[in-house]
């Protein structure tokens, strides 16, 4: 009786697992049809992991990071029998075509990486992932069979799931059953923040060079060790736009080798042939373009590999929507436009798998043996702040660039990039050195470059981002060779002596993670000085905006000395120390020039009218980068909330209707009893030539007539704009993210930490005079013209003179005034610094 139970229990689990095993459609996994209605990301995660266990010799799914949410980052690697064997031998001979491993490659097969859904409410390409997914291994496929032989396809089904399932959770929850075609819907106006940006509300799309986000850093390390050959971003634009694919619009960036134009022609053409015989419209060469490096398409292009975006006209859409054709357009559409030009490309790779090998070595051979950039190598001196120089060189290492000391030192002449011009300076063994004789070449080129060639200007995105600006560095860019020959040894830092009771420790204060350092002090309940000048003690100088810790004040926290040490210790800070208060040069500790900081209780402002993007990179900010609490108050109850409760309101970039005239009152008199009310970028905008604040337009009257009267006279002269010609028209009033010299005053607060100049990627056009009454921190002074990127003639002319960073005392209180945004992408390192001021020092 035992042993036939024991044989019908084993049957029925022998059953189970091979019903588990059999290989299932994505309509038999999920019990409806893909198109029907949104899957969430963990059900497109199991769906890829039944796959792998019913093919487990074709197809292997791996875990390669986990969103802010806790929601699994997965790739799967898909490969005939016979490649998939050879996997990492087909991996290492990939690298040793790029020059990252030694020796000589023995297969030839081509690596195609589809990555999809890199902007949540861009969602149908997540649900066309399943579809090609399934058909790259569907048996009754003969035509897969053939592309697989020569071909490993690597398949990131969902880029950004946070995002995706805060935009699958919202239709699913506003959604009409059966769906609703009107496009005014409200299943079609998706509310803020809407699911094109993560849990921080970041475009991943914007993030690959900076890597600022968790997906994005473990998605470039995974991407780095594969180097595909060709890479696709899929992506969706309004719904009432068709269908976009390669080849990419101008300008190209001039790195971007022959080949690489070529091939995109080649894709655009064999996925027009299915496009054309299903009578399906779509559009090439235009609008997406391939210069600013971050992107999922130039990225990979600047890495070795055909880079491309696939746009499918669908945002808003939701299951079904009527187009203003009056055509309905269903989420099956999108997908299936999706799948096809996914499919599409990896025969188009297959057909070419030899060429596009030997190309991608070419393309590397080239960097090592002759590249084409004027400047051949960079120098980081290493004079410069050791927490810059280590965040530089951690995102150098991030990207396999390969960099060190050289040999010996010399004289030698070079590109300054803090003066723009050619000096001399002496290469030290100390500096920091890389050339563009290495595998990621080009793409030290496109970042590190003086100024990048814009063959047209009527481009997608920024055109500036050097980091040495970003960062603050100085640095130069030579046009010779300087060999790496020894590799980077951060300087070490001499251990300070610390006595048992010292009268009070002194800390720097010239980089974020000195900003870390006094949230994390504030948090522990420690109570911080700050000295407004610099100071000489035991021959140490010491810059204004130093931390003081004194035993002073003190004395109610147990274990003060241990707590303060600890916390230094924890975030790898030096620690300074002194018996007294006497200073040898400069004012001692109890001067009133040395200030406590107050702690900060802030309020960030968020929700409708709000940027989401600007909100996102103010709250990343606080929560991962210093650690800091933050009130996040929305903006449907800001006029509700009691004001007073926090001491300082940031508000961000965005379109504003609710500061009228009462809400204008109330902030201007919680300013005036002590607030700190900080405007970055358009949130600034909503506040000038407002009654009661100092930013303005124009100085006067007569300067507002004088403008209007020059503008009236230049339309007349120019005469009317031809509809041809009014997009390249107004380029002139543009700014497309280029980088300006800022000049500061470094004694006030805003600006410590910072040398007398800041370098501003400016991302917009505002424009204002000098603060009147009130302190003009950072400006612009006399005729402008971008170092870097583009800006046109007539803007350039309205920002002579004018305000970029500003503070007015008001009462008791302080309005912060930031007419660029200092924390854009989050990858500008100093612009964090005049943040962190702003919320910590400015009105001590």
């Amino acid at each position: 009786m035992k042993k036939s139970l024991l044989l019908f229990l084993f049957s029925i689990g022998t059953h189970f697992l091979v019903a588990q095993a059999r290989l299932q459609s994505p309509t038999e996994f999920l019990g409806y049809e893909l198109g029907d209605r949104f899957t969430p990301h963990h059900r497109v995660v199991e769906y890829f992991k039944q796959i792998a266990e019913a093919t487990p010799g074709n197809v292997r799914v791996q875990q390669y990071g986990e969103t802010y949410e806790h929601r699994p980052l997965i790739y799967a690697l898909v490969a005939s029998a016979e490649n998939f064997k050879n996997l990492e031998q087909i991996r290492q001979d990939n690298l040793k075509r790029a020059g990252f491993v030694n020796g000589t490659p023995s297969t030839k097969v081509a690596i195609v990486w589809l990555s999809y859904n890199v902007h949540g409410n861009e969602a149908n390409s997540m649900e066309a992932s399943m579809k090609t997914i399934y058909e790259l291994v569907n048996p009754d496929n003969s035509k897969t069979k053939e592309w697989l032989k020569n071909t490993v396809v690597v398949i990131d089904p969902c880029i950004n799931p946070d995002g995706r399932d805060r935009y699958a959770n919202y239709y699913n929850q506003a959604g009409n059953f059966p769906p609703n075609n009107d496009p005014q819907a409200r299943e079609h106006r998706e509310p803020w923040p809407g699911g094109r940006a993560n849990h921080y509300l970041f475009d991943l799309n914007r993030d690959w060079a900076w890597g600022t986000q968790i997906e994005s850093q473990a998605r470039i390390k995974i991407y780095n060790q594969w180097m595909p050959h060709v890479h696709v971003d899929f992506h969706e634009m309004g719904y009432n736009t068709p269908y976009y694919f390669a080849p990419a619009a101008e300008p190209f960036h001039e790195v971007i080798s022959s080949w690489q134009r070529e091939f995109q022609t080649t894709i655009g053409k064999n996925n027009a042939k299915y496009f054309d015989e299903q009578g399906w419209l779509y559009f090439t060469k235009e609008r997406y373009d391939l210069f600013y490096p971050s992107y999922g398409d130039t990225y990979p292009i600047y890495s070795g590999a055909i880079g491309m975006t696939y746009e499918q006209g669908g945002i808003g859409g939701g299951v079904s929507v009527t187009t203003t054709e009056g055509d309905p357009l269903t989420l099956k559409d999108r997908l299936t436009h999706h799948f096809t030009n996914g499919m599409s490309t990896i025969e188009i790779s297959s057909q070419h798998a030899d060429r596009l090998n030997d190309e991608f070595e070419k393309f590397f051979k080239e960097n090592n043996i002759n590249p084409s950039a004027p400047y051949k190598t960079y120098v980081i001196k290493a004079e410069n702040n050791s927490d810059k120089i280590k965040k530089i060189t951690d995102w150098l290492n991030t990207h396999n660039i390969q960099f060190g000391h050289a040999a010996t030192g010399k004289p030698s002449r070079g590109f300054d990039f803090m003066t723009q011009t050619q000096n001399n300076f002496n290469l030290t063994t100390e500096d920091i050195v890389f050339n563009i004789y290495q595998p990621k070449g080009r793409f030290v080129t496109t970042v590190f470059e003086p100024q990048s060639k814009l063959t047209d200007s009527l481009t997608y995105d920024i055109t500036a981002w050097n980091l040495f600006y970003g960062y603050g560095l100085k640095a130069f860019a030579l046009n010779e060779k300087i060999a790496v020959t020894k590799p980077y040894q951060p300087k070490p830092v001499a251990a300070e002596v610390i006595p048992a009771k010292p009268y009070a420790y002194i800390f720097s204060y010239q980089s974020l993670n000195d900003v870390e350092l006094l949230a994390a002090l504030i948090k522990k309940g420690v109570k911080v000085r700050s000295a407004n000048k610099s100071f000489t003690l035991n021959g140490q100088n010491f810059n204004p905006g130093s931390l003081l810790v004194t035993r002073r004040n003190n004395e109610s926290l147990s274990d003060f000395d241990n707590a303060v040490q600890a916390i230094a210790k924890n975030l790898n800070r030096k620690i300074y120390t002194t018996q007294s208060g006497f200073v040898d040069k400069g004012l001692d500790f109890g001067s009133g020039e040395v200030n406590f900081l107050k702690t900060p209780k802030i309020a960030l402002l968020g929700g409708d009218q709000t940027s989401a993007l600007g909100h996102g990179e103010l709250w990343h900010f606080f929560e991962q980068q210093i650690h800091y609490p933050v009130s996040v108050i929305v903006t449907d109850y800001l006029k509700t909330i009691d004001l007073w409760k926090y001491t300082v309101l940031i508000v961000p970039d965005g379109n504003y209707r609710l500061f009228d005239e009462p809400m204008l009152s109330t902030i201007d008199r919680w300013v005036t009893d002590g607030g700190r009310l900080i405007l970055i970028a358009k949130g600034a905008a909503a506040f000038a030539d407002k009654k009661g604040f100092a930013l303005k337009e124009f100085a006067d009257d007569d300067a507002k007539k004088k403008a209007e009267k020059e503008d009236k006279e230049l339309k007349e002269k120019e005469g009317p704009v031809k509809f041809g010609e009014a997009e390249r028209k107004e380029l002139s009033n543009n700014i497309f993210g280029a980088i300006y010299k800022v000049t500061l005053d470094k004694t006030h607060p805003l600006a410590f930490g910072l040398d007398d100049f800041y370098y501003s990627l400016r991302t917009n056009e505002l424009h204002y005079t000098y603060l009147n009454p009130g302190w003009n921190v950072g400006i612009l002074k006399g005729k402008q013209k971008p170092l870097i990127g583009f800006a046109g003639n007539k803007i350039n002319k309205k920002l002579e003179n004018t305000l970029v960073f500003g503070v007015e005392d008001k009462g008791k209180g302080q309005i912060v005034y930031m007419v660029d945004n200092p924390t854009f992408r989050s990858f500008w390192e100093n612009g964090k610094m005049i943040l962190a001021n702003a919320v910590f020092m400015v009105g001590q």
